[in-house]
């Protein structure tokens, strides 16, 4: 296998359909194996420590006795983190001074999908070329020649505090001269890894907390709830009079909101709301926002506007934080609510942006109502279709052309954009303009030509 070709894993980890290849507890076990052999090879004067944490899913047991058996069976500790947010999973990878952190999550997905995704020992995710070799190892016999016995097998103990610790970690991330006494927030948990996390946060510094969907019962999580959904938390703003909304995902990686009007907030808002703040600061290194070819025309504009760049990647955030590694940025997300302030945590984290944005408006003393007019979004239509085969775009002519022919007419007040899924059999067609109308129309010829060509 060439050293950066994968196949199990995708933009974010290992994903699928609970029991299901690639999500099978016998590819779990073989990639505990994998993931102890690789990152005990540098240390070989100890023991292995490799963290684990998972979401709500039901699955999520399956695949924590696997991968802890795979990594016991190595020769190398476990420690149990039970259900926490992938960001508090980077945190105490770092904090416990492990060689690697996993996590079993499949983030925004139903319950019957899971997933896993690894953190090396600084927090950070893995790059491609440290999977493809996870992978090359798991496809290998080079694991077999590896056996331990006796004292030597790994011992899988829980961290009983790991919630204390993330909770203690997020606070300290909020000005300590400030408090969310007197503020109502609405808080939808998705019924998943931080149904007690996020509202014990909130509270602890003094809101008065809603909380929504913090009952999670191994089918429920992300159902018709949390930041995939937000409607219900919008409409719990209106309802109990609260100043701000927020809806994180089923890992918690990412977070919407809502002003004290019910209206969502998405990611490429925050950022303009947090970036003009930073710069006001003198925070924003480089006066520069990372983010992807996913995010709204109107961040790039709002960006120009306020003397600073915006640098896009491809989709995922895990190509945000390489690229802000890469050239020394410190902030960067998502549109879908995945936000990285890399001066406090190594990923996304739905609960510390939120803390950000009402540090924020505290300071300043403004609704978010009033803080969100700092970016105007321009009309985008998103179109996600199920294909039965992933054809590369560019060997399409057809759809070429059409490509071609539409950003011809849009110029420079729209985009096009075009690609597949990274986690599911989906293809995506995004055009932006001024004429929301217009753009819809663009979007469905466009993937009605690709449906076409790869059997939609």
């Amino acid at each position: 296998m060439s050293q950066n070709v994968r196949k199990l894993f995708g933009t974010d980890g290992i994903r699928g359909v609970a029991n299901i290849d690639p999500m099978t507890p016998e590819v779990a076990l073989r990639l505990g194996r994998a993931i102890a052999y690789h990152f005990r090879r540098r240390h070989k004067d100890r023991r292995g420590r490799v963290v684990i944490g998972k979401d709500t899913r039901l699955s999520g047991y399956l695949f924590e006795t696997a991968l802890a058996s795979g990594i016991s069976a190595m020769g190398a500790d476990v420690m149990l983190c039970g259900p926490l947010p992938t960001p508090g999973i980077a945190f105490i990878t770092s904090s416990m001074r492990a060689d690697a952190g996993v996590v079993i999550s499949a983030s925004h997905n139903p319950y019957q999908d899971n997933g896993i995704k690894i953190f090396a020992a600084d927090g950070f995710k893995l790059p491609d070329s440290e999977e493809a070799r996870l992978e090359e190892l798991m496809a290998s016999t080079e694991l077999e020649s590896v056996t331990v016995g006796g004292a030597e097998i790994g011992k899988a103990t829980k961290i009983e505090d790991s919630r204390g610790r993330y909770v203690v970690f997020l606070k300290s991330a909020f000005p300590r001269e400030r408090t969310l006494d007197g503020m109502r927030i609405v808080v939808d948990c998705a019924n998943g890894a931080a149904y007690k996390v996020a509202p014990w946060v909130f509270s602890e510094l003094g809101a008065d907390v809603v909380a929504l969907h913090d009952k999670p019962d191994g089918t429920n999580i992300n159902h018709e709830c949390g930041a995939v959904h937000p409607k219900a938390m919008c409409a719990a703003v209106v309802q109990h009079g609260a100043q701000i909304g927020i809806a994180v995902d089923g890992d918690a990686d990412r977070v919407i909101i809502a002003d004290e009007n019910g209206e969502e907030v998405d990611g490429d808002t925050i950022m303009a709301i947090c970036a003009r703040r930073m710069l006001e600061r003198n925070e924003l290194k480089h006066r520069t926002v990372v983010a992807t070819v996913m995010s709204n025309l109107g961040l790039e504009r709002a960006m120009q506007e306020l003397k600073a760049k915006l640098v896009r990647v491809q989709v995922g955030d895990r190509y945000v934080v390489e690229e802000m590694r890469a050239h020394g940025y410190n902030f960067g997300g998502e549109q879908s609510g995945h936000l990285v302030f890399l001066d406090y945590m190594t990923t996304g984290d739905g609960i510390l942006a939120a803390l950000q944005v009402l540090a924020l408006m505290l300071e300043t003393g403004k609704p978010l109502s009033e803080l969100r007019r700092v970016m105007t979004r321009y009309p985008q239509v998103l179109v996600n279709f199920k294909v039965r085969e992933k054809k590369p775009i560019d060997g399409l002519p057809d759809v070429l052309r059409l490509i071609a022919s539409i950003e011809g007419k849009l110029g420079v007040d729209g985009r096009v954009l075009v690609r597949y899924s990274g986690t599911e059999a989906k293809a995506r067609v995004m055009v932006e303009g001024p004429d929301a109308v217009q753009i819809r129309g663009y979007a469905d010829e466009i993937a009605h030509a690709l449906g076409q060509a790869c059997g939609a």
